[in-house]
């Protein structure tokens, strides 16, 4: 983007291969892994037992 110096796939190795800000498919990805985070969290929020009140006498 701003640097002179081009980064290409073969530079990156492990999960940085996935998830890296200099190509489009890693932007993508970090992306998908975001919004995959926030259903997953939100599912559980919304499944999860709900407290029973407790009856005051």
């Amino acid at each position: 983007m701003a640097g002179s110096e081009a980064h290409g796939d073969a530079q990156f190795k492990g999960w940085q291969k996935h998830f890296n800000t200099y190509t489009i498919r890693g932007r993508s990805n970090i992306t998908y892994a975001t919004y995959s985070a926030l259903a997953v969290f939100g599912l559980y929020m919304y499944l999860k037992p709900k407290k029973k009140a407790v009856e005051k006498k």
